[in-house]
């Protein structure tokens, strides 16, 4: 591939635009680098938006004896509930005890360490809980009398990455979605790569390389970089369903199951109840879909503790992810580590590739302070990390306190519908004065296209936020898909066709 001199020269094209990479992106852009990052689709389009939306330290990991891993997940949880406290918040979690399956002691034992391991301080501890007495006991059947309750966290997985995302472009960084990344070889000292976009193929230099590609980073070293893969992964499949509400108050449920694997059951977008995950090897991950299997798993798993029982008939939607994790060799997918590893092949001081395997979630902002820890001396810039104390887009909140904020903006708009105005809330936080502006009422912000999805918010996630088809507004950006009127995705497709003109 010939070098072109007449290109920019970037210090960092990151390849993939999940949450590892849009965390890298920020993390690098912070210490003064000049950041690219292609995602061939959109952002969260894959495995970052089809979690079970926790930031948690992994109770069941513990069992594993993935003490560093829970230990860096629970210090993450506060952290991170300081930096997004709109689209982050606490979550107290039911675990009724099935003594066939696990004892007391080693229940109790293992909530002491997850209480104490992370250096907890805005989250309440774990606690004992006679299920006949108590309010979260009603949903379930009579024959769960005893149980435990802990605390973690709840996240809007795909706004986490928008986020990002959002704060690397402000920061400098050039975020390209719908751009795949096609190949890249060293030329010199640096990177010559090639992306394609609608506007056609593009050359792109750059001084390092990171291949935060998910279930496809080993695709991408073989296949487009011609690099040796020295680290196996294992694609497990993760699907969830979403049925009517199963329960009428905040807490979460987490079922202990006959084959040792756990089910949550989670309160979700008001309405609803989020049920998952499931753990199945696959082979690719293209287009993950749950099969009947799996929803008649996760039927079955809930069925078993609560009173109000639910067939395949009351799922109103479904999805799947694929998890890209360390092959350590384990025979069961639910037990194969959730922990990351970095390959850095940087021969000779030539240009630098870093390929990230593995990670989650919970970890994505101190992962990309590790990465950037081995990238930093490489590159000439800092190796102190600086993400951890400040706030993503729209968190600025005072004192973190969610529900004062709200109160506010609800006094600020008197004129406009509460649960409207606590939606954008909980999606912008702070930013949510960018959509509002100085209306004084709903019909001020153009027409309402479905779900309570607005002219005015559309054109925000446009400009704001890189959405550009109505599967990006309604299933991404927002939640709406599951409660706006037949029609709506039209109207969308419509409105973004006027917006983009």
């Amino acid at each position: 591939m010939a070098d072109d001199k007449n290109q920019p020269l970037y210090d960092l094209l990151i390849i993939g635009g999940g949450v590892n990479g849009a965390g890298i992106a920020r993390d690098a852009v912070g210490r003064g680098l000049k950041v690219i990052l292609v995602e061939k689709g959109d952002l969260a389009g894959a495995t970052s938006s089809a979690a079970t939306k926790l930031i948690h330290g992994g109770l069941r990991y513990l069992e594993h004896y993935e003490f560093r891993l829970v230990r860096e997940a629970l210090i993450e949880r506060e952290t991170l509930l300081r930096m997004a406290p709109h689209i982050i918040w606490p979550l107290r979690f039911v675990l009724p005890h099935a003594s066939d399956l696990r004892p007391a002691w080693m229940i109790r034992l293992g909530l002491f360490l997850y209480d104490n391991l992370g250096g907890r301080k805005l989250l309440p501890g774990s606690t004992g809980v006679d299920l006949r007495k108590s309010p979260v006991g009603a949903p379930l059947k009579s024959e769960w009398k005893k149980g435990f309750i802990y605390s973690d966290c709840w996240v809007d997985d795909a706004r986490l990455v928008a986020l990002n995302a959002r704060d690397a472009a402000d920061r400098g960084a050039n975020i390209l979605t719908r751009t795949e990344f096609l190949k890249a070889e060293r030329v010199g000292q640096h990177w010559a790569g090639i992306v394609k976009s609608q506007r056609g193929e593009e050359k792109i230099n750059a001084k390092a390389i990171v291949n935060a590609a998910g279930p496809w980073v080993a695709a991408v070293l073989h296949d487009r970089i011609a690099r040796p893969n020295k680290h196996n992964i294992r694609l497990v499949k993760g699907s969830h369903i979403i049925v009517p509400q199963l329960f009428n108050h905040n807490a979460s449920y987490i079922f202990q199951q006959p084959d040792r694997r756990i089910v949550f059951a989670i309160p979700y977008e008001s309405k609803f109840t989020l049920i998952g995950t499931t753990d199945l090897e696959v082979k690719s991950a293209e287009k993950p879909k749950i099969s009947a299997e799996e929803t008649d798993y996760l039927c079955a798993a809930v069925n078993r503790y609560f009173n109000k029982q639910i067939s395949p008939a009351d799922v109103v939607w479904s999805y799947a992810g694929v998890r890209p994790l360390q092959d350590d060799e384990s025979g069961n997918a639910s037990k194969v580590t959730r922990d990351y590893t970095f390959d850095l092949d940087a021969p000779n001081g030539q240009a630098p590739l870093l390929s990230i395997f593995g990670g989650k979630l919970t970890t994505y902002r101190k992962l990309a302070e590790h990465a950037m820890e081995k990238l930093a001396p490489l590159l000439g810039v800092s190796d102190k990390g600086w993400t951890a104390g400040t706030s993503l887009p729209g968190g600025d909140i005072a004192n973190a306190d969610f529900a004062s904020f709200v109160a506010k903006i609800e006094q600020r708009y008197a004129g406009m519908p509460k649960p409207f105005l606590d939606r954008l809330c909980r999606l912008y936080g702070t930013r949510v004065d960018m959509i509002l502006g100085a209306a004084k009422g709903f019909n001020d912000l153009g027409a309402d296209l479905g779900g309570g999805l607005t002219e005015a918010e559309l054109t925000y996630l446009v400009r704001q936020e890189w959405a550009q088809t109505a599967e990006d507004v309604l299933w991404r950006r927002t939640k709406l898909g599951l409660v706006a009127p037949p029609g709506t995705a039209e109207r969308i497709s419509e409105a973004l066709r006027h917006i983009h003109k």
